[in-house]
């Protein structure tokens, strides 16, 4: 395991509960029964908090933190666009992604593709809450 993935992991600043959240969803990894709930608070279409629990392996960890890390004030647009075209740097490092979102490189990529589904079931989770 990169200690990379466990040094992102360990920053858990966003898992926490928010009770007055506008959007939420939960979701759960059918291949290893990872679990995730995120709770968001919305306004004027730009993510101001994010809260989120769950019950997973250090890869889907490492990838909420990331997450919520980077969409807070982000537009939801890009957001969309994000999550559209995250699967994608699995497959081809040559991926035109925002700038903004380079540091996802860091673990959506060939050496973790054993642990897409852990790595995406994140951005699946804020996808179900914002219902794209």
């Amino acid at each position: 395991m990169d200690l990379r993935i466990l040094e992102i992991a360990s920053n858990t600043i966003n898992h926490k509960v928010i009770k007055n959240h506008t959007h939420q969803a939960k979701n759960k990894n059918p291949l290893c029964g990872d679990e995730m709930e995120i709770k968001l608070i919305i306004e004027n279409d730009k993510i101001k908090d994010i809260g989120y629990q769950c019950r997973s392996c250090v890869y889907c960890q490492a990838s909420v933190s990331m997450l919520s890390q980077k969409i807070i004030n982000q537009d939801i647009n890009d957001i969309k666009s994000l999550i559209i075209g995250i699967e994608d740097l699995f497959n081809d490092t040559e991926v035109k992604i925002e700038r903004k979102w380079n540091d996802f490189r860091e673990i959506m990529n060939k050496n973790n593709i054993s642990r897409k589904e852990c790595l995406l079931l994140p951005f699946k989770t804020v996808s179900k809450a914002l219902k794209f």
